[in-house]
């Protein structure tokens, strides 16, 4: 009896000397959506049952070693057993349940993450290789970063235009998948104002690495400060001349991601000196780089693909933009000719 008590002991001391080294780690980023608080508590509730875990397996082992080695001058053999009904039933029945304990909490926590509620914001998100865009459909706006206002439920309705992606913060624990042809959602309702940044947590090719963005989370006030200073940017980029709308249309899509604008090279020509020049394809033949070349290569990017490129130009354009807006890049693009 002695023994069991002992090593009970024992296996009580490691896991909370464990458990409580664990707890003063930090093992996780600041905490900063509501959806996190469960999250957090039954990743938390994991970390302990591990602690206890590591402790049984180790405290068993460490007290026999210590307790039962073998004497000076026993060459003796130890004693056989061949087996303990009772305890592989208890071993095989009570993880049993800790299991399906475990997975009823995992069921609860995410049905409580994933419910609606009342007054959500509705931002669209589109990833495509390698960037994200936001759009605000109850404000008719598009961003590059997304911002959000703290203490209100938002909900993420996810898509991407070429492969698959994730949207990740971690302070706010909860992530997605972006599935081509598919709208999946998020909710996600921010507690702490600050900059995070959105990360792509699944691995979409050559620059998944660098596929970020910022998560600018700010007071109610502040946030429709930024709404009213949006739409006043658009409206005079509506009214202003094509070379900023082309400007803004460049940076909503993305175009830098592939396309430089200072002649270094990049997944795709650069802009600088395009326009008017001669370019050799990879049929052999060359193409004169003006409005209707560019306009098809944004329309049906396969069609005339630049020596030494190919594959990253995506088709989606020719569907999201409008005359206009192919008009105004084009403006833009032929502002870098040399």
């Amino acid at each position: 009896m002695k023994h069991i008590i002992g090593v009970i002991v024992f296996i009580a001391v490691i896991t909370v000397a464990l458990g409580t080294w664990l707890d003063s780690i930090n093992l996780l980023p600041p905490l900063a959506s509501a959806e996190g608080i469960p999250i957090d508590w039954l990743f938390n509730l994991h970390i302990q049952v591990i602690a206890f875990l590591f402790a049984l397996i180790m405290g068993f082992m460490l007290y026999s070693v210590v307790v039962f080695r073998r004497k000076k001058d026993d060459t003796g053999d130890g004693a056989f057993i061949h087996g303990n009904a009772a305890l592989e039933i208890v071993w095989t029945i009570v993880p049993l349940f800790v299991v399906f304990y475990f997975a009823y909490l995992g069921v609860v926590t995410l049905n409580d993450i994933t419910s609606p509620s009342r007054n959500e914001l509705v931002v669209e998100v589109t990833g495509s290789q390698w960037n994200w865009r936001f759009d605000y459909p109850e404000y008719g706006l598009s961003s590059t970063e997304l911002n959000l206002p703290v203490g209100r439920t938002i909900l993420l309705k996810l898509t991407s235009i070429d492969v698959i992606h994730d949207f990740w913060v971690p302070e706010f624990r909860v992530k997605q998948d972006a599935v081509p042809g598919m709208v999946k959602e998020l909710r996600v309702s921010p507690t702490e104002t600050g900059t995070y940044k959105l990360r792509c947590a699944e691995l979409c090719g050559l620059d998944h690495a660098y596929m970020l963005a910022d998560v600018n989370v700010m007071s109610p006030a502040e946030y429709d400060e930024w709404i009213d200073q949006e739409l006043e940017e658009i409206a005079k980029a509506e009214a202003g001349p094509a070379l900023e709308r082309g400007q803004r249309v460049a940076e909503l899509m993305g175009c830098q991601d592939c396309h430089t604008l200072d002649g270094s090279p990049g997944k795709a020509p650069t802009w600088l000196g395009l326009y008017g020049k001669e370019e050799a394809l990879t049929d052999g033949s060359t193409v004169l780089v003006d409005d209707e070349y560019i306009r098809r290569s944004i329309v049906d990017p396969g069609a005339q693909i630049v020596d030494g490129f190919g594959g990253t130009m995506p088709a989606r354009f020719g569907d999201e933009l409008s005359e206009e807006q192919i008009a105004d890049l084009i403006e833009y693009i032929e502002s870098f000719s040399e």
